[in-house]
């Protein structure tokens, strides 16, 4: 998390402290402290339905980035990672469809080599005035069909996933190994996007550019817009020879350049990476049992939301630090995940808040009884719009 990644729920304290690093605020000075406490309680206390921990962790996992020690990860002593690779020549390359046409036919052959082919892709996260992250990612089918894929963050103290069909293992600094059920990692790409691309087509518009040419590579750039305006855009370059991603932009309400993952080698082969014959898939941990809670449907709705987007989870929490009650929900688009927070006003450290970076927004609104939080990478002008539009459910 996504918040290098989508696909989660934003965690309120990570949202705070990239808000702290680089923020426009605009708020009154006198409520500032007792809203950053809200936050840190929020937090601290606040635990999710099982599904949103399973995605929640499965995004926020790694380890060891280029050599990891054989106490971490299920590999031998003297294993290590194999340096990235020079952009290959078109020789190196499987072609999986020599004849796309349409932006359809383009997302079609971009699922299916992340599906079937392998690879190895090494790619930097760029944002203003944030270091750049480089990644290593790759994927794997072994002969008898299993599907094995990597990825990895290359500086600092390493984060690691490694999916096996699937399971998702997780390695990270300081924290113990363990799995999840996932049929996909989740990274700084969105998932959706690489694995079921026409589950956006409700909420955005795929509109081809033409060619242009990425890393020395001829590429296809398709325009991934929002359908009402709501949302940041995106520009999506791919490799005409793979289909494979070599560039994505994430663009704000004008224009601007907020994000960008940039592809600085590609290798397609016609066998895996031996890396995946290295890994002891006996010596992963076991995946979690998480069980769902029952708890208390949240008794709200929020009547707008952009085109496409939908509630995926809810739930409501006693936070163990208060006693407070915050009641919670979730909704994604694919590209773009929302969080919702309500509880009784009388009940928060806190009043009206704004936190703005070039990505996020955290708004806090109080109107009558109510305190509502929405925190997600929207536009400002949306999240109100969210907040505003809360409502009573009907007592059934």
């Amino acid at each position: 998390m996504k918040i290098d990644y989508r696909n989660i729920v934003p965690a309120l304290l990570v949202l705070v402290r990239v808000f702290l690093a680089n923020v426009k605020v605009s708020i009154r000075p006198r409520i500032l402290i007792g809203a950053m406490t809200y936050v840190v309680i929020v937090s601290s206390g606040l635990s999710f339905s099982s599904a949103a921990q399973e995605n929640e962790s499965a995004q926020n996992t790694s380890s060891e980035s280029a050599q990891t020690s054989s106490s971490t990860l299920p590999l031998p002593a003297d294993a290590s990672q194999t340096p990235p690779q020079a952009v290959p020549q078109a020789t190196d390359l499987v072609v999986v469809n020599a004849h796309p046409q349409t932006t359809s036919d383009w997302l079609m052959q971009l699922s299916e080599v992340v599906k079937t082919q392998n690879f190895e892709v090494a790619f930097v996260q760029s944002r203003a005035g944030r270091e750049t992250i480089p990644f290593l990612w790759r994927h794997g089918v072994l002969e008898d069909g299993t599907s094995m894929e990597q990825l990895n963050l290359q500086n600092g103290p390493g984060r690691e996933q490694i999916r096996v069909n699937g399971i998702v293992s997780v390695f990270e600094p300081d924290v113990s190994p363990y799995s999840l059920r996932s049929e996909f990692i989740n990274g700084p790409i969105p998932s959706e996007l690489l694995h079921h691309p026409e589950r956006l087509k409700s909420g955005y518009e795929f509109v081809s550019v033409g060619r242009a040419r990425v890393a020395g590579r001829p590429a296809q750039q398709i325009r991934i817009v929002s359908r009402d305006n709501s949302r940041f855009s995106y520009q999506l370059w791919l490799d005409e020879d793979s289909g494979m991603v070599l560039k994505l932009n994430m663009l704000d309400l004008q224009g601007g350049l907020l994000e960008q993952i940039q592809v600085t080698s590609l290798k397609i082969t016609d066998t895996p990476d031996e890396y995946f014959a290295r890994i002891n898939q006996a010596s992963l941990p076991k995946p979690m049992a998480l069980t769902q809670k029952q708890s208390r449907q949240p008794n709200w709705e929020v009547k707008y939301l952009p085109n496409g987007m939908e509630e995926v989870r809810g739930d409501t929490r006693r936070l163990a630090l208060t006693g407070q009650v915050v009641e919670y929900k979730m909704y994604s688009d694919g590209l773009v995940d929302v969080s919702v927070y309500v509880q009784p006003a009388k009940d928060a450290l806190g009043g009206d808040l704004v936190l703005r970076n070039d990505l996020s927004t955290f708004l806090t609104l109080t109107d009558g009884n109510t305190q509502v939080t929405v925190v997600g990478e929207i536009p400002l002008q949306t999240a109100n719009a969210i907040a505003t539009s809360l409502s009573p459910t009907a007592e059934k």
